[in-house]
């Protein structure tokens, strides 16, 4: 049976209340993608794919060794896909450490033990027609449900796609069957450098100007869009990966400053976040 933290059913950001499950997913695919990134797809009880993009799932990594270090806490982990009425959720991994390399030991048919959907997610607005997408490495797990979710809502999406190299550049294929307009950039050519990502966002903007800024994945890029966000008076989003523990915003492992109606305040990620105003974040 499903579990609802009850305390932690609250508003969020101004979206409605919603229940928080403790369950088990059963694994249907856990496949190696590219270089050190995975790619999962669970079936879910009733309700727990009930989800919003940007928000995450804290995952119980539990290891297949018989011996040696055994992974403690769950891992958070944000929504690639979600299917309500298929109750499926499917996650873009990276292998770093000990619970990812648990993760990837996961089989079909296994379960595996999650908690969500949890924290704020992104937020559109009605009035809306044309919004930028910039997403670096495990960013674009966290993006690709935003422009799908565009989509439905009649906004157009300009994406910008970043990866060390061709070979690691994902979801591209799955930005272009929900309307997006794709670039690539990688590092191999230096078409990743900062002064050519300015170059086309501000080249993008001329030819059909943004409503909104949304990014994840990287550093020099938040600081960019950040600028252009002034200059352009262009208002943005940023989704942040973080170390957690509990995910349920009890413990304060995740707390980060935050810069919010002119002062600086700690705050959980997983509990106030991990979706932030553009201009709140000073990195990632």
């Amino acid at each position: 049976m499903p579990v609802h933290d009850h305390l932690a059913v609250r508003e969020r950001g101004g979206v409605r209340p919603q229940p928080i499950f403790s369950d088990h997913g059963r694994v249907l695919r856990n496949d190696h993608v590219a270089g050190e990134y995975w790619h999962m797809e669970l079936e879910v009880p009733n309700g727990m794919a009930d989800a919003a993009p940007g928000q995450f799932y804290q995952m119980m990594c539990e290891s297949r060794a018989t011996s040696g270090p055994m992974p403690f806490l769950r891992r958070p982990m944000s929504i690639y896909h979600f299917d309500r009425q298929r109750r499926r959720l499917e996650f873009l991994y990276k292998i770093t450490g000990l619970g990812t390399t648990a993760l990837a030991q996961y089989r079909c048919g296994d379960l595996l033990g999650l908690v969500g959907p949890l924290g704020v997610g992104f937020r559109l607005q009605e009035l809306w027609k044309h919004i930028l997408i910039v997403a670096r490495g495990v960013g674009l797990a966290t993006l690709a449900p935003l422009a799908e979710a565009a989509h439905q809502h009649g906004i157009r999406s300009t994406v910008i796609l970043s990866a060390r190299s061709p070979d690691l550049l994902l979801s591209k294929d799955r930005f272009l069957k929900n309307g997006a307009a794709v670039s690539v950039i990688v590092d191999t050519d230096r078409s990743s450098d900062v002064e050519n990502v300015e170059r086309l966002i501000r080249g993008f903007h001329a030819a059909y100007p943004f409503d909104a800024f949304f990014t994840c994945g990287s550093n020099r890029l938040l600081k960019l869009l950040k600028t252009l966000s002034r200059e352009l008076n262009v208002s943005g989003q940023v989704a942040i990966e973080q170390q957690m523990a509990c995910g349920l915003g009890m413990c304060f492992c995740c707390v980060r400053p935050i810069e919010r109606g002119g002062r600086i305040e700690q705050l959980r990620v997983c509990h106030d976040g991990p979706v932030f105003a553009l201009e709140e974040v000073n990195s990632w």
